[in-house]
This record gives structure tokens, C-alpha cells and sequence, in this order.
């Protein structure tokens, strides 16, 4: 049997991540990954969306070409055909799902990489397939796997029913499709296909889109999503599907309603993926959702040689989110100390215009007991809504009265998922309202929408 320091468990954003800094401190690594090195971000998930998010609102703003006074709208072409040009830079910008680079990355860093499913059988001891290696430290990074809605006849489709990682990995064309899921992955696929004429329906049974946001925003959101060609079904769950036709399917909802659609996309959200790992081995008994139980060290809970980070832990659901995790993680694998803190991790969905949030939202505040400040501005009112033709947005900000500090935000607008970043460093920092009130914004951007709202705020504490 052969030994490493550390053995990882998944090379996605978090455990790419360990390997690297455990490696770089001499200590000898070896990473156990079953599909793709990398994870699903560069391949099937952020990168192939953001690509394809960027292909149909650029091709948005070639319609709003002559509303903006840049000159006659051009002749755009078939839809079909513009959504294969995206689908190829999508391609090149996720390297053709082939994660060769990736891999060789890791071994040139000296990192051993093993392909193959890891289980745990004993303390100190993985099998991958027929192969046994020990370790010292164990750390699970298995990541996630998606959510299959229990819609009945479902798994008889075929491939006319994608998870959201088929949808951005095919190169087909759906005329029409119901995006099962109004949480960020459904929006932005929901944008996506629609910027290339697909008829979209987007179920979600919650009463809101992106459920546990500030329902304000999401009522904007939904708002925002119809004029472009996308139905939006809040409160209403599909049961059952069928395929009618040649390549068809036949969607009947709890409503009574029914659809007939080209394809069935399922974005129900996603699950930790820890249930093979043979955790049960080490005495580890996983959460009601499947996630891996941590501290704010990232160590398995009574586990002083086991960690855990990335969507498996169910914190903090991000890649960026798993990158924190990760970079907390390796710092006290080697003999450090550093916690984590997810009051500020940003969430964003990045539809145009883009939803962004970071901490509590105003129900979940005062759920928590505590004495909250809510203060609402609209867009519309920033100048740089008027100069760049923006759809309506607004910014909702939540202060702890008795701490005098933010501790929420919600957005929707433009550029909301760079300017957002003034809200997470007043949350993380706990930077008093009386100073952001007092921020200089540049003119004219929509940071400004921040300052009558942190002075109001301010106003009230003072």
C-alpha cells in the first residue's frame, strides 16, 4: 500500500486547491478523481454559462442597438445558427470538456493524481477500485450532484431531458423548453436560451423565483425575465411527463395545465455528494441533506485528521465559496489557525441585469431576533440608468439597529455583481454605517444608489 500526508478526495475548486497548498509545504499529496480534474466550473458549469450568458446578451444589445442611438439594428440571422457560434465558443472557452491541462498541472506540481472513485474502508485507508493507499490527512471535496425532481415518467425521456450540466455541454437546440427550477441555475439557462428564440416556460413550485431572496428583487427579476420571451410559473410544480411525437414532450403540471416542449432542463439545485465515500467507516454520519459536518476550522466534526470543503460541506454553495473554504482548510491542515466566516459570502445570479445578495434578508433577520433597519432605493433614479437605457433595478440594504452596521444587501441591476462588493466588505468588516455613509461615490455609476440608503439608515442609529 502506498502512503501520502494528505489524500484528497475530488480535484474540483476546493480540492485543487488543498493539493496545491499542502504540496507547496513539502508534504506529499495525492488526489483521487473520478470524471474531470478541475471540477464541474470549468466544464459544465460557471465557465460554459457565463460563456453562454455573455453570446445572448451581446446579442440582446444588437436588437437595443437603435433604442440606444447607435444606428439601425443589424441582421442578426437565424437563432439556430447563432446559438451553434455560441456553442463552439463555449466549447473552446471550457476546453472542449477535456481536463489534459488540468491534469497536468497537478503532476507537474508534484501533486499524484489517481482516476478512480475513493472509499474510505478504515481509518488511514482509501480504496480506489483495486488500488489501496493510506494517508495521514483526509480531506472530502467530492462536491455536488444535481437534484432530480420527482416528476413522474422523468427518467423515460431520454435525452430529451438534460441536468443543467447536459444543457451546457450539448450542442442542441431546443425550440421550446421548460426550465424545472427558478433558482440561479434556471434563470440563467431560462436567459440563455431564450437570447436564441427558444420558448421558455420556468417552473418554480416556491411563490417566488430565487426562493430566500429578498421577494422584492425576485418579483423584479421575474419582471425582467417575461419581456424576453421566458413564461414564469411561480407556484407550480410539473408531475409528470411523457414524450408525444417525434421529439417532443408532454409536461402536465400540478395546475391541470399541460406543455408540449422540446426538451425538459432540470434545474432543481444540487446535493452533496458524499453518500459513497464510505464515511460511515470513520463513524461520520452525514447531515439530513448528504453534506459532510464541519467546523469553522473546516475539520469533520471529531475527526482531528478528516476535513471537509467545497459543496459537499453544503456551506457556502460556490466555487468562490468552496475557494474560501479551501484556502481556511489548508491553513490549518499545516499547523495553522484560521476560521471561517460566511456572514458576506456573495450570491449571485447573473442574468442581465444581474441579481446579487450578500448576508441576511429582512425576513431572515428578523427570524433571527434581531432589532433590523431596512432601507429601499431604486434605480431608476441613478443617473447612469438614464444614460445606458437600464431596466429598472433597486438596492435593499438591512442594518443591525442595537450594532449600528449592515448585515444584508440585495440588488438587481447592471453590473450588480461587481458593485455588490461594497456590501460584503461592510458586512464582513462590520464597518459602521456612520462611515459608509460618508463614501464618495464616482458620477456617475450605480454604486451611487448606495448612499441615500446607508444615510437614512445612518440617520436612524445616529
Amino acid at each position: 500500500m502506498t502512503a501520502f500526508d494528505v489524500v484528497v478526495l475530488g480535484a474540483g475548486s476546493a480540492g485543487s486547491w488543498v493539493a496545491d497548498e499542502a504540496v507547496a509545504a513539502g508534504r506529499s499529496v495525492a488526489v483521487v478523481e473520478q470524471l474531470r480534474v478541475g471540477g464541474d466550473c470549468p466544464y459544465v458549469a460557471c465557465i460554459p454559462s457565463k460563456a453562454m450568458l455573455a453570446s445572448a446578451h451581446a446579442r440582446q444589445q444588437a436588437r437595443d442597438l437603435a433604442r440606444l442611438g447607435g444606428g439601425a439594428a443589424p441582421s442578426l440571422g437565424p437563432d439556430a445558427a447563432a446559438f451553434g457560434q455560441a456553442v463552439r465558443r463555449r466549447d473552446e472557452l471550457s476546453h472542449h470538456r477535456d481536463d489534459t491541462g488540468a491534469a497536468g498541472e497537478l503532476a507537474k506540481s508534484g501533486i499524484t493524481l489517481i482516476r478512480g472513485t475513493g472509499r474510505v474502508t478504515a481509518p488511514g485507508t482509501v480504496q480506489v477500485d483495486d488500488r489501496e493507499i493510506g494517508y495521514q490527512d483526509l480531506v472530502i471535496a467530492t462536491g455536488s450532484v444535481p437534484v432530480i425532481p420527482p416528476v413522474d415518467g422523468l427518467d423515460r425521456l431520454g435525452d430529451l431531458a438534460w441536468t443543467s450540466d447536459q444543457a451546457l455541454s450539448s450542442a442542441g437546440y431546443p425550440r421550446s423548453a421548460a426550465v424545472l427550477g427558478g433558482s440561479a441555475v434556471g434563470c440563467e439557462l431560462a436567459q440563455i436560451y431564450a437570447g436564441f428564440g427558444t420558448q421558455v416556460t420556468l417552473i418554480e413550485p416556491a411563490d417566488q423565483l430565487v426562493p430566500g431572496e429578498d421577494p422584492a428583487v425576485a418579483q423584479d427579476l421575474a419582471e425582467i425575465l417575461a419581456p424576453a420571451g421566458i413564461t414564469v410559473r411561480t407556484g407550480t410544480t410539473a408531475t409528470a411527463a411523457q414524450q408525444a411525437g417525434d421529439r417532443q414532450v408532454h409536461l402536465t403540471l400540478d395546475t391541470g395545465d399541460a406543455l408540449d416542449i422540446g426538451r425538459v432542463i432540470l434545474a432543481a439545485g444540487r446535493r452533496p455528494a458524499a453518500s459513497s465515500a464510505g464515511l460511515e467507516n470513520l463513524g461520520i454520519a452525514l447531515g439530513d441533506d448528504g453534506s459532510v459536518p464541519v467546523d469553522d476550522r473546516c475539520q469533520v466534526q471529531h475527526q482531528p485528521q478528516v476535513w471537509a470543503a467545497g459543496d459537499v460541506t453544503g456551506l457556502a454553495p460556490y466555487t468562490h465559496g468552496a475557494n474560501y473554504q479551501a484556502r481556511v482548510l489548508a491553513a490549518n491542515l499545516l499547523g495553522g489557525h484560521a476560521t471561517a466566516d460566511y456572514r458576506a459570502i456573495p450570491r449571485v445570479i447573473y442574468t442581465e441585469p444581474a441579481l446579487a445578495s450578500a448576508g441576511l434578508t429582512e425576513a431572515q433577520a428578523r427570524d433571527k431576533g434581531l432589532d433590523v433597519l431596512t432601507a429601499r432605493t431604486s434605480l431608476a433614479g441613478t443617473a447612469r440608468a438614464s444614460t445606458d437605457g437600464a431596466a429598472a433595478g433597486r438596492l435593499i440594504l438591512v442594518a443591525d439597529r442595537a450594532k449600528g452596521v449592515l448585515i444584508g444587501a440585495s440588488a438587481l441591476g447592471p453590473g450588480a455583481d461587481s458593485w455588490i462588493g461594497e456590501a460584503v466588505l461592510a458586512i464582513r468588516a462590520g464597518i459602521p454605517l456612520a462611515i459608509l455613509s460618508d463614501v464618495v461615490h464616482p458620477f456617475p455609476t450605480f454604486a451611487e444608489a448606495y448612499e441615500i440608503p446607508l444615510r437614512e439608515l445612518a440617520g436612524q442609529i445616529a
